[in-house]
């Protein structure tokens, strides 16, 4: 193997994640109402994994999928939207998460939207709300750090490792904040 060898491989390469991580893509729909903007979110539906939470539309990429394709998709499979009427604003900080999720979010403006527009998928959603921009400018949430350590399994090789069992394992944190508004608890 040769240098020229190791550029052609590495040509056009996209960075990514080394670990084995799920990709999702949410969008931040922003709508106008009564002149003021707001954005729109859902309460995800009883048969899914974590029913009744409040979340963005989005969901996993698949394979090869763009990432704010695969947002826009989720945005009209969960709640109908015409994608002619959606204007991307900007790709936000993607994170990862201590689960091996990354989380992909894109901020859009929806235009001239009524809500009788929309057709909510049901095993989807329970219902959809939306809350002022302003209150999350203005509103300070309540902020909390959950502790994330490492706990390895009783098969693992400490024999590999200095120290064995007693290596000091770095431990971290993850944060999580609250917003309440209204009824609901908007929180990641």
């Amino acid at each position: 193997m040769d240098i020229g060898r190791i550029k052609k491989i590495f040509d056009n390469k996209e960075p990514s994640f080394v670990e084995d991580f799920k990709e999702f893509s949410v969008v931040v729909p922003l709508i106008e109402i009564n002149n003021k903007l707001h954005i729109l979110f859902e309460v995800r539906s009883y048969n899914l994994s974590q029913p009744g939470e409040v979340s963005l539309p989005g969901g996993q990429i698949e394979e090869n999928e763009d990432k704010y394709l695969a947002g826009l998709r989720e945005l009209e499979e969960e709640i109908g939207i015409n994608l002619s009427k959606v204007k991307k604003i900007a790709q936000l900080d993607y994170f990862a998460t201590p689960f091996n999720f990354v989380i992909y979010p894109f901020l859009i403006y929806i235009e001239s939207f009524k809500e009788e527009d929309m057709k909510i998928n049901r095993d989807e959603v329970e219902e959809v709300f939306f809350v002022p921009l302003e209150f999350f400018i203005k509103t300070e949430p309540l902020k909390y750090k959950v502790n994330v350590r490492m706990d390895p399994p009783d098969d693992y090789p400490y024999h590999l490792i200095p120290d064995g069992k007693n290596y000091n394992w770095r431990n971290g944190y993850y944060k999580t904040y609250f917003y309440l508004y209204k009824d609901k608890i908007i929180w990641d």
